[in-house]
């Protein structure tokens, strides 16, 4: 079973990503697990009393936005980290790595080697982190795309997603994989015939001509 471990302090962002379809199926069957710690219950206690202190602050030097503190997501890792050898950190930053399904892949096949087992992943808010939390729990920077988001949430998903779909029984059928098989980026289903507003649209007979040679050569051709 692979582990993901979310830092954030909005956990409820996942919840009907998480409890829906294909991933609801895989954490019942227990091929994945998710767990979240949230910063923000380690925000501050003072005489036995828990406050509510502010999880950001203004930043040295100036400039605009906040900065999210160091303490809380320390203490959050600290806790994701627990005993565990083998896992691995993953913060989100549009300047970091680009994540594609080559590296989805390799962390399925390390997990499948029962070399990795625990993947954390921080999501930031706002500016950001205090950069000393990456200094002290050192990982890696990952980016989703060539843009700029509100907070590592949708990141988090989408790695969740992208590497659990490549673990062994998630999708049911391995030839599920668009990626391990030609995709024609054009696909039909029932009716043959479609009417629509007075009009009929019929799909390439070719689909209906059995010959699978010939129907690979379509699905290549329009890739």
């Amino acid at each position: 079973m692979l582990n993901f471990h979310i830092i954030t302090i909005f956990p409820e962002m996942f919840d009907s990503y998480l409890k829906e379809s294909i991933l609801k199926r895989a954490i019942k069957s227990r091929k994945i697990s998710v767990k979240f710690y949230n910063p923000r219950d380690w925000a501050g206690q003072s005489n036995n009393l828990e406050l509510t202190k502010p999880i950001d602050d203004t930043p040295f030097g100036g400039g605009p936005g906040m900065v999210l503190k160091a303490e809380p997501f320390l203490k959050a890792i600290q806790k994701a980290v627990g005993r565990k050898t083998k896992y691995k950190i993953y913060y989100f930053s549009p300047r970091g790595k680009k994540f594609n399904t080559k590296m989805a892949k390799d962390i399925s096949q390390e997990n499948r080697r029962e070399k990795l087992k625990d993947i954390i992943l921080v999501s930031g808010r706002y500016e950001g982190i205090d950069s000393r939390v990456e200094e002290i729990y050192k990982g890696e920077r990952i980016s989703v795309g060539e843009f700029v988001l509100t907070g590592g949430e949708l990141p988090a998903m989408i790695l969740i997603d992208s590497i659990s779909r490549q673990i062994d029984g998630i999708l049911g059928n391995k030839f599920s994989l668009e990626e391990d098989r030609i995709s024609a980026g054009k696909f039909y289903t029932k009716p043959a015939e479609l009417k629509w507003k007075g009009k009929k649209y019929k799909i390439p007979e070719v689909l209906l001509s059995g010959n699978h040679k010939k129907i690979d050569e379509w699905k290549a051709k329009n890739a």
